[in-house]
């Protein structure tokens, strides 16, 4: 695989995107006739990518852990080639072993714009003494957080904080997950998987403050998560209905971001996005990856190779 190869299929995606660029700017002056939008509805763009889940071993099955090097490499070129707010990573930056850290981080941190990650699954398929090591060598401010940009209101989820495998075994989190999981069992729920996690007590009560202090400041939000909550589906967090419910009580929800599902996926309920970007470990040549405008009362999602493109119209009571 050559790293031209991923610039000449970039190079002939960004003719379209120039090509559209004049549509954008005629948008930009005309937003107060979109669904949702108003005279002061500002630009905004940033990039989203999962699961690079690099790690230096071979193939398997459809996943090519070796070939995220070049993939990654090849996104944070075209990042940098747009003016971005921010880039995000949606969880399983790494597939196993701490020091795949240090083989993919430099890669990522040559984006030119602030860039986050969100905790995945595999993440935290490292050493037990190195598990609590993860967030900081992510270089995140906390497992979950969240920050402002241009009138929106970012969260990052932890969707591994009650799990099987992100805490101690004999801890109260590993505990819960050893329960929750077996009720999910018990009623044959699709999300029972050992591999999923969920937001606990003390993370949701800080969401529900973040959702409400944004309804005060009247933000539109955006979360990111790895773990899926809509629709139903066997990757979702273990308590995906009751993030669901904060989510639509809230009001200024505009989309939920996630990972985890590499295959994909969409839904919309009481007019919330839910996108699961494709994961970019996926096949041997082929990558996964995203711009996401907001502009004119909508989010348009401008999808890179197997990622679709999509048009987001906001709730009209975002």
């Amino acid at each position: 695989m050559k790293m031209e190869d991923f610039r000449a299929n970039l190079t002939r995606r960004d003719l379209f995107r120039v090509m559209a660029g004049g549509v954008m700017s005629l948008c930009a002056t005309r937003c107060a006739l979109f669904p949702g939008g108003s005279v002061d509805d500002r630009t905004l763009s940033f990039g989203v990518v999962a699961d690079a889940q690099y790690c230096d071993q071979d193939p398997k099955g459809s996943r090519h852990y070796r070939a995220s090097i070049e993939k990654l490499a090849a996104s944070v070129e075209d990042f940098n080639r747009h003016e971005l707010a921010f880039v995000i990573h949606l969880g399983d930056f790494i597939d196993a072993r701490f020091e795949s850290f240090d083989r993919l981080l430099p890669i990522y941190d040559a984006l030119e714009m602030p860039h986050y990650h969100v905790l995945g699954n595999h993440d935290f398929d490292v050493a037990e003494e190195r598990k609590d090591a993860v967030p900081s060598k992510l270089g995140m401010p906390g497992r979950y957080y969240d920050f402002g940009v241009g009138g929106f209101r970012f969260i990052a989820l932890d969707g591994n904080d009650v799990s099987l495998y992100a805490n101690r075994p004999g801890s109260a989190r590993h505990e819960a997950a050893k329960t929750q999981l077996e009720e999910l069992s018990g009623r044959r729920a699709p999300n029972a998987q050992p591999w999923n996690g969920a937001l606990g007590a003390e993370q949701l009560a800080w969401l529900g403050r973040t959702l409400d202090a944004a309804r005060a400041a009247r933000e539109k939000v955006i979360l990111f998560c790895h773990f899926p909550v809509y629709p139903e589906d066997v990757h979702n967090l273990w308590n995906d209905r009751e993030v669901i419910e904060l989510i639509e009580a809230s009001g200024q929800v505009v989309a939920y971001i996630n990972g985890h599902n590499h295959h994909g996926n969409y839904g919309v309920k009481e007019g919330i996005h839910y996108v699961t970007v494709q994961g970019m470990v996926e096949t041997p040549a082929r990558t996964a990856y995203a711009t996401v405008l907001s502009e004119c009362g909508r989010l348009t999602v401008d999808g890179r190779d197997r990622e679709p493109n999509r048009a987001l119209h906001y709730p009209k009571n975002s």
